[in-house]
């Protein structure tokens, strides 16, 4: 395990923000892949799919023992999911970099992820490891 990160995120905080600055956040924080998937979703559920995104950009910064420092910003992190459904992280610039400074030689990043929202709250979870090709 190269690190491990999980964050709280208060979905009514995400709803002020969204009502605030609308579209300019949305664009600033959140990659075209995570906002196609949450405007898929019913208006009153859209918040907490935002939330928990949010919550997983927050807990990978943790897990990548920078925060949002040394070049890792939240759009450098955009949570993709997997056919099966299971969602992961893809990871751009300052964060990309920062992963693969982790990473013993000779191994590739496998990323777990982990969010749910129960209103007011989201949560997620994630854990790096580096894993030995076969």
């Amino acid at each position: 395990m190269v690190g491990i990160g999980s964050d709280l995120c208060d979905i009514r905080r995400v709803e002020r923000v969204m009502a605030r600055h609308g579209d300019r956040f949305l664009e600033r924080v959140f990659t075209e892949t995570e906002r196609a998937r949450a405007e898929r979703r019913t208006p009153a559920i859209r918040p907490g799919t935002y939330a928990k995104r949010w919550a997983a950009k927050e807990a990978c910064a943790k897990a990548l023992g920078t925060g949002f420092a040394h070049g890792v910003f939240h759009s450098d992190m955009g949570v993709v999911n997997l056919p099966g459904g299971q969602p992961t992280l893809a990871l751009t610039g300052g964060a990309l970099v920062r992963l693969q400074a982790l990473l013993p030689a000779g191994t590739t990043p496998h990323l777990l992820v982990t969010m749910t929202d129960e209103y007011p709250y989201a949560f997620a979870q994630v854990i790096i490891s580096a894993v030995h090709p076969r």
